[in-house]
């Protein structure tokens, strides 16, 4: 869970405005920061289900504000491998650049003070955004989210998880339960259930199934099992063959709890 911004403490590396999506450069340089940059542990993110530390993150003279998530902070979960939490985090990051819609953050999978693990660029919310009536609205950035959400599989979708930083774009962040092999999509995002998908969502789609035959499905491939990457294609075909929203299953329970 990432906190909000009372939750930062004087002190507290403050963020920077994440990179310009249309700008490669920028993209890079921020991942290259993320890899690269020293670590330093500021504080904890106690409400968290799994170990989630606020750090800076510091290279060349660039200073950013980051959250790492180390593998052996993970709790144990039956439902999924142990200690693959992270990399299924720097997964939906690569569905996310392939689709076009920068809805995660830049993330890297690195060393740290306490092991390997996820490193994410911190996107601070507008403290001024409704997060409740902007999970139920029709906004259409959120409605890229729910499109997003139902190519990775995500378990997890909770209202605390839209990062609307202002200006229209909403990030998401925590999707270590997504891509199960298994139909598991939970999200409080069911408002567009059974609507057809819009052509942009169609052509994001498109560029997920193209691109899983090329550098997507290698860079998945090296984070995710065989099995969980040919469920990925089989979700994104599957959207494009009915070109609707997907419905909840009737064997899992449909909104994530709690759903905050």
């Amino acid at each position: 869970m990432t906190p909000s911004p009372g939750d930062a403490t004087p002190g507290r590396t403050a963020p920077i405005p994440p990179p310009d999506p249309s700008s490669p450069r920028e993209v890079r340089a921020a991942e290259r920061l993320l890899l690269d940059g020293r670590l330093t542990v500021e504080g904890r993110l106690v409400q968290a289900s799994n170990a989630t530390l606020y750090c800076a993150v510091e290279n060349g003279g660039v200073r950013a504000a980051c959250v790492y998530k180390p593998v052996a902070g993970e709790r144990p979960l039956w439902d999924f491998p142990d200690g693959t939490l992270a990399q299924r985090e720097v997964a939906a990051y690569a569905v996310s650049q392939e689709m076009g819609w920068n809805i995660v953050p830049p993330t890297v999978h690195r060393d740290g003070p306490y092991g390997p693990g996820m490193v994410q660029l911190w996107v601070e919310p507008d403290p001024d955004v409704d997060l409740v009536a902007l999970s139920r609205s029709t906004d259409e950035a959120v409605r890229r989210v729910a499109v997003f959400d139902a190519v990775i599989n995500n378990a997890d979708r909770k209202i605390g998880h839209l990062l609307p930083p202002g200006g229209g774009h909403v990030y998401g962040c925590d999707h270590g339960v997504s891509f199960s092999a298994e139909y598991k999509l939970r999200t409080v995002l069911w408002q567009w259930r059974g609507e057809r998908l819009t052509d942009e969502a169609v052509a994001a789609l498109a560029r997920v199934r193209d691109g899983l035959d090329g550098a997507l499905g290698d860079r998945l491939a090296g984070l995710l099992t065989a099995e969980e990457v040919a469920a990925t294609r089989h979700r994104a075909e599957l959207m494009l063959k009915h070109r609707v929203h997907p419905f909840p299953s009737e064997d899992w329970p449909a909104v994530p709890w709690p759903p905050l």
